[in-house]
């Protein structure tokens, strides 16, 4: 059995100098039994707060007003490494991300950082760089690598920590055909491996590819 809500009630956040942004009354996810079909897609236009959603829902931006809930225990009752175990996130920018040398070491190095050990760490990410398609590269240095091979690479590094629920933004900007096509794939395999995915994007082909629900926003709240 795999349960694993998200909500958020009545949550309110504005940046220093913009407008406030309010999802509006409450907004639920929920994930049982390993579910490969569930993909929520937040739609909108740019401002929209479609960005903002998914950082309140991966606990990186915190609101001023609300709860948002795990599993019915709020966010700020956990520390910042119990919310990465349960959300990962991947920015529009997958190189914001990256930070070490190689592959290999990006995936590895949160292991080591929880006291795994360098070969049991090491292990864990040579699965992954398979899982993913990832083994040519993983004596590259992550600078050299395209924008698609850092998009996986990062998914890997976040999967590693065994997350439940992933919120991916705006992935597919700057792809080509065929890979669009891969990260389709890369979304299955983490639907496949029971992982809940929240969607921001534009793009309304990829969305329905995927077979996602669709949710739209405008000026911060949800409009169906």
């Amino acid at each position: 059995m795999y349960n694993f809500s998200i909500q958020l009630e009545d949550v309110h956040f504005a940046y220093p100098t913009k407008n406030r942004t309010n999802t509006g009354g409450s907004f639920s996810i929920y994930i049982e039994n390993f579910s490969p079909s569930l993909c929520t897609a937040i739609m909108g236009e740019n401002g929209s707060g479609k960005t903002t959603l998914g950082k309140l829902v991966a606990g990186l931006i915190r609101p001023d007003k609300g709860q948002i809930l795990y599993n019915q225990t709020d966010i700020k009752n956990l520390k910042l490494g119990e919310i990465g175990k349960q959300v990962g996130y991947l920015f529009q920018e997958p190189s914001r991300q990256i930070f070490a040398p190689n592959p290999l070491e990006e995936i590895a190095f949160p292991l080591e950082l929880r006291g795994v050990s360098k070969e049991e760490a090491h292990e864990k990410a040579h699965k992954l760089l398979k899982l993913f398609e990832l083994e040519h590269i993983v004596n590259h240095t992550t600078y050299t690598l395209s924008r698609g091979e850092k998009q996986r690479l990062a998914i890997a590094a976040t999967m590693v920590c065994e997350p439940r629920f992933f919120v991916l933004d705006e992935p597919t900007t700057g792809l080509d055909k065929r890979r669009r096509r891969l990260l389709a794939e890369t979304i299955f395999i983490l639907q496949e491996q029971g992982v809940g995915i929240l969607l921001i994007s534009h793009d309304r082909e990829f969305v329905n590819f995927l077979g996602a629900e669709i949710r739209q926003m405008e000026g911060g709240k949800f409009i169906d």
